[in-house]
């Protein structure tokens, strides 16, 4: 799945990001957006766990700064 997250302040550093949600997706990826107000997260977990495991992680954020992005996923990969 795909999030955006608006972040008001300073942007994480997107490999500190990657490294909290690893803990339950070693294949997470993130990245900011070239605006720097976005975090792009590609991820299994879900939207409830990736608000956890980022505060967690001390970076805090609330469930309504996270939006999921509709799948454009073709199953391709997945075997």
């Amino acid at each position: 799945m795909e999030f955006h997250i608006t972040i008001a302040g300073a942007l994480p550093d997107p490999g500190a990001v990657e490294d909290a949600i690893r803990e339950l997706d070693p294949a997470a990826l993130a990245d900011a957006d070239p605006a720097g107000r976005m975090l792009r997260v590609a991820t299994s977990v879900n939207a409830a766990e990736l608000v956890t495991l980022l505060n967690r992680a001390g970076f805090p954020i609330a469930p309504q700064q996270v939006e999921q992005l509709p799948s454009i996923c073709c199953g391709g990969c997945s075997g």
